[in-house]
C-alpha cells in the first residue's frame, strides 16, 4: 500500500477495496480530516476553523453546496466514496459508520477538509525520530482535554489531541520540526504530565489506539483534527458526517508546500 499514488488509494476506497487507517501512506503527501455540514451552518463552521487554526487548520472547502470535488486538492475525488471510512451523526449523536455516502448524500451539504497529523509525521521520521504508532502498526492516539476552543456560532467545544511518546531531547526537536508546519496543526500543544489537559488515563484514548510509553520518555501532544467533529456533535446539527478517526482523505498535495521555511 505504501507504494501507491493517493489518486490509487482514493480509487481503492471508492471500490470498496481499502477501509483502513491511512498512517503512514503516501509518503510526501497530505492527508486531511474532513467535516461535512449543511449549508445553514457553513459561514459559522467557518469562523470556528479560523479561530480555532491549530486543532483546525483550514486546508479547502467545496466551492458550493453539493459539490463533491475539490480540485484545488485532488483530481477526479469524489467525496461520498474517497475516503476509507465514515461516520455519520445526526442531532449530535453518532448513528452509523459506512463506506460509502452516496445513499445518504444532500444537495445543500458542504465539504471541508483540515490538515492532519499524519502530514508532519513524515517530517518527524526522515529526522531520525520514531512515531510509535506507526512502530506498533496501531491508529495514533488521541484524547478530549480541558483546552477550551473560540466558539463560533453554534460550534464550540474542548481541543482533541493526539499525542506520539518521546525522550525529552526528541520532543523538543519535536517542536522544532512541526512548527513549520502550521497548516497541519504545528507544533505540540503540551508535553509531560496528562492530567494538565485533563487527560485522566493515558493508556486509555478517547479515539485510536493506546501506545507503549517505555520508561523515559514523556507524552507528547499536538492538537487534533477531531476537534472539530466534537464541536460538531456538540452542536447537535440534525445531520453532518466526519472522517471516522484516522481514515484520512489522501490528497494530491505535497507536504513541502506547506513547509514554513
Amino acid at each position: 500500500m505504501q507504494q501507491l499514488t493517493p489518486y490509487q488509494i482514493r480509487q481503492l476506497c471508492r471500490s470498496g477495496e481499502f477501509a483502513s487507517n491511512t498512517s503512514g501512506l503516501a509518503p510526501g503527501f497530505v492527508q486531511a480530516n474532513m467535516a461535512i455540514i449543511p449549508a445553514a451552518y457553513a459561514a459559522d463552521f467557518l469562523q470556528f476553523c479560523h479561530f480555532n487554526p491549530k486543532p483546525c487548520p483550514l486546508l479547502g472547502m467545496a466551492a458550493r453546496p453539493g459539490a463533491v470535488d475539490l480540485p484545488q486538492l485532488a483530481q477526479d475525488l469524489d467525496i461520498r466514496t474517497d475516503l476509507p471510512r465514515y461516520r455519520i451523526f445526526r442531532h449530535g449523536e453518532l448513528v452509523d459508520e459506512v463506506t460509502d455516502l452516496t445513499t445518504v448524500w444532500r444537495d445543500d451539504l458542504v465539504t471541508f477538509l483540515i490538515g492532519c497529523s499524519f502530514s508532519f509525521e513524515e517530517a518527524l521520521l526522515a529526522d531520525g525520530l520514531e512515531i510509535r504508532n506507526i512502530t506498533e502498526r496501531v491508529n495514533v492516539p488521541m484524547y478530549r482535554t480541558n483546552l477550551a476552543c473560540q466558539s463560533a456560532g453554534v460550534f464550540s467545544g474542548n481541543m482533541v489531541v493526539s499525542m506520539r511518546p518521546m525522550k525529552p531531547a526528541d520532543a523538543i526537536r519535536a517542536i522544532q520540526i512541526c512548527s513549520r508546519f502550521p497548516q497541519v496543526h504545528g507544533a505540540p500543544v503540551h508535553f509531560g504530565d496528562p492530567a494538565a489537559i485533563g487527560i485522566r488515563d493515558i493508556n486509555q484514548p478517547d479515539y485510536g489506539d493506546a501506545v507503549t510509553i517505555k520508561p523515559g520518555e514523556v507524552p507528547v501532544f499536538w492538537a487534533c483534527g477531531v476537534t472539530p467533529q466534537v464541536a460538531i456533535a456538540n452542536a447537535k446539527l440534525d445531520f453532518c458526517i466526519s472522517h471516522a478517526p484516522g481514515h484520512m482523505l489522501v490528497t494530491d498535495l505535497t507536504n513541502s508546500k506547506l513547509a514554513v521555511l
